[in-house]
């Protein structure tokens, strides 16, 4: 890999990967503002291949499908990213489509995709599990940007104007810190000459401050969702945790692979489902973005174990504070998480995604490298460590269930 930084500031990552017929494109823009309503960024990223200044939605639609590119945006809480596919030979076409999305959208269509957007959120969250994710995430990041799930944009979402919509894209586009990643069998100066001709005019802002507060929380909540055609109950456990940034991020991976993001090996898909037979699915995560991060313990079970379910969850947490993982174990959790690693980064595509993804987060486009050999240096007593420093009071509960099993809880 080599980095160089055009003349309009925006770095980019190159790394060639010989005999591979695709190049692979990753264009980051970070977030640095909180939006003022929530939903501003989810309907600006739906916007985006509705059409230029030269092509509309249709002709956008058909000249990517004649020529066989996959160019798409996404949003997360802290970025927009487009990504871009395509045969070598097509990768000037793909770009120069990129750079007209980019700079030129029209952002048309803005009542339709509103209510296209409005009537998917309501179709998602007439499934339990969204809706009880919905409730954690609202109240585990209250008041914060994080927070702003399909509940809170469906509050929003009428009051919100294309003028808005538009002010935000405009800010996006000129006062965003911005990163690229391109991974394939390519001629770097070719290349290089092709940024130059197709982007040398977007802005890069890299010295922007994030606006985004780090979120906060103070006490314990126990949200209860009432759903009385559930046939399962949706119970989620999460705390605050430190972030990527942070010296424990990796002991902290790991100990989510114990507990519960590795399967059929995980502790609490052993103890919660082989053994009690509480459930069909059982896990753990760990997100982090930005400014937080969260550890998450889930289950969804028959409404009338929600007390066993949560004695389990406690159980299992206890026991990984207090009692050493064995040597044998830790390893096997490193192996699994790394394991899932290299098969998560196999394509040029993900390559770029992840390589951008870590240089939007100042932390070096090789840094995978040092997170596998921070994962292998972790030790029995760092999962014990992190376990009792970070799985404490406070915490969200979030319980979806009929109304009869929530009143005793």
């Amino acid at each position: 890999m080599n980095k160089i930084i055009l003349d309009n500031k925006i770095p980019v990552i190159f790394k060639i990967n010989k005999n591979t017929p695709r190049y692979a494109m990753c264009f980051y823009f970070k977030i640095e503002e909180p939006e003022k309503k929530a939903g501003l960024y989810s309907i600006l990223n739906r916007l985006f291949l509705q059409g230029t200044k030269t092509r509309s939605a249709q002709q956008l639609a058909q000249e990517l499908d004649e020529n066989a590119i996959d160019c798409y945006s996404e949003m997360k809480q802290d970025f927009i990213r487009f990504k871009l596919q395509c045969l070598n030979e097509d990768f000037e076409k793909g770009l120069e489509i990129l750079s007209d999305i980019i700079k030129n959208s029209t952002l048309e269509d803005f009542d339709k995709e509103v209510i296209k957007l409005k009537g998917e959120i309501q179709a998602e969250l007439d499934e339990p599990k969204s809706k009880a994710l919905d409730g954690f995430y609202k109240n585990i990041y209250k008041n914060h940007p994080y927070g702003h799930t399909y509940t809170k944009i469906l509050e929003d979402i009428d009051s919100i104007t294309k003028e808005e919509v538009e002010e935000v894209y405009n800010n996006l586009l000129n006062n965003s810190a911005k990163v690229i990643s391109i991974v394939g069998d390519f001629d770097k100066t070719q290349v290089e000459n092709m940024l130059k001709k197709y982007i040398s005019d977007i802005k890069n802002s890299p010295d922007a401050d994030s606006k985004i507060p780090a979120p906060e929380l103070h006490e314990n909540a126990l949200i209860k969702i009432e759903k009385d055609d559930a046939s399962q109950a949706q119970i989620i456990q999460g705390w605050k945790v430190p972030t990527i940034y942070n010296k424990d991020y990796a002991a902290i991976m790991v100990m989510n692979t114990m507990l519960g993001s590795s399967g059929l090996s995980s502790r609490l898909f052993l103890e919660l489902r082989d053994k009690k037979g509480l459930a069909y699915v059982v896990r753990s995560s760990y997100e982090t973005y930005e400014k937080g991060a969260i550890f998450n313990v889930y289950i969804a079970t028959e409404p009338k174990n929600i007390k066993t379910s949560l004695d389990g969850f406690k159980i299992e947490l206890d026991k990984i504070k207090t009692i050493p993982v064995t040597e044998e174990e830790l390893q096997n959790a490193k192996n699994n998480l790394i394991g899932k690693r290299q098969f998560f980064t196999e394509t040029n595509l993900q390559q770029a995604s992840l390589i951008s993804f870590y240089e939007d987060k100042g932390l070096g486009a090789d840094f995978e490298e040092k997170l596998i050999r921070m994962i292998n240096d972790v030790t029995t007593e760092d999962i014990s460590r992190v376990a009792n420093e970070y799985i404490k009071d406070p915490y969200v509960l979030t319980i979806l269930a009929p109304h009869e099993y929530l009143k005793d809880i």
